[in-house]
């Protein structure tokens, strides 16, 4: 009599969209594993087509993809590959979107307009994702849009760690460039020992993106080292009116540390023309050759986004990579 046997071995794999293989590409290395061979190519008027070249039947697939520009095209992508996989029948769908695009519609700020975080989380579920890995979200509420578990990591303790590494703790406030990202500033003050915070009171006019107004500084910063901490920098004009405005309020130097760098538009020009020691980002987006300038450091976050891959494969626990804490 013949016998059949049934594998309960679990497999893992790893597949990548091309808004930043690179990116993947160290994952891949991190975890000791390859990237599943992926077929995708754009037709004439502009539509995505991928294929995997390899059966994805009954795998844990994970489907890294970076929201960077052109960001509808990127997200559009990762979609479809998360429905290819989900149509040859994976057995559970991560999407790892280190930056999760339209996070800062987050919430309706006046009439008749929309919550694009929420319409993302939406699509991704819709598309056959059973679960999200994000790193440092807009605002932690987008965690409850999507309908099911929500992987909310920390690039925090590694550019904490980096920054302690080279400055004087005893000289050093942590400041937020706005009310909004205090409790942030107080992990950062937690990991570096108790120093000071400070923030920066600023307004912002809801009918014009990407500007806003300084105000003044609230803390002490005369004569000491300021961190600006932030999610990201996009056009980076707040943050370089924080450092003019640390600077007019007597800070020592400034040093700006933010895990997705956006580098949108006069970014780069701005953050080369201030008075800025130090900018600290994350590999979490694609930064080009031409975007890359003296006193710009770029931490690898594949070892965090391996980790979690990892600990999610084996129902380990993620946990120290949600709350902060190393």
């Amino acid at each position: 009599m013949s016998e059949i046997r049934l594998s309960s071995e679990k497999r893992l794999r790893l597949f990548s969209g091309r808004g930043f293989p690179e990116l993947s590409d160290a994952v891949a290395a991190e975890l000791g594993i390859p990237l599943t061979p992926t077929s995708a190519y754009d037709f004439a008027n502009g539509e995505v087509f991928v294929r995997f070249e390899e059966s994805v039947r009954g795998c844990d697939a994970f489907v890294i993809q970076s929201h960077t520009a052109p960001v509808n095209k990127q997200i559009m992508e990762q979609l479809i590959m998360v429905d290819a996989l989900k149509r040859a029948s994976a057995k559970r769908i991560t999407v790892v979107a280190p930056f999760y695009g339209y996070a800062r519609q987050d919430k309706k700020h006046r009439g008749r307009e929309p919550i694009t975080a929420r319409l993302m989380a939406d699509l991704y579920k819709t598309a056959g994702a059973d679960r999200l890995m994000v790193v440092d979200l807009h605002t932690s509420q987008i965690q409850g849009f999507f309908d099911g578990p929500v992987d909310h990591l920390f690039a925090l303790p590694m550019l904490a760690n980096y920054v302690g590494s080279k400055v004087d703790r005893t000289r050093l406030t942590i400041v937020s460039p706005d009310s909004g990202r205090v409790r942030v500033a107080e992990r950062w003050s937690e990991l570096l020992g108790g120093c000071p915070i400070a923030f920066i009171h600023k307004t912002r006019d809801p009918r014009v993106p990407n500007e806003s107004v300084t105000g003044k500084v609230v803390g002490e910063v005369d004569g000491q080292t300021c961190v600006v901490i932030d999610d990201m920098i996009d056009t980076a004009g707040t943050i370089t009116k924080a450092v003019d405005a640390l600077i007019a309020a007597g800070a020592k130097e400034v040093i700006v540390a933010a895990t997705h760098a956006v580098f949108s538009g006069p970014a780069v020009e701005r953050l080369k023309a201030s008075k800025v020691t130090e900018v600290v980002v994350t590999d979490s987006l694609p930064i080009d050759e031409d975007k890359r300038f003296d006193g710009l450091t770029v931490l690898s976050i594949a070892p965090l986004l391996a980790r979690a891959i990892r600990e999610v494969f084996e129902d380990g626990s993620v946990t120290s990579l949600f709350d902060g804490h190393s």
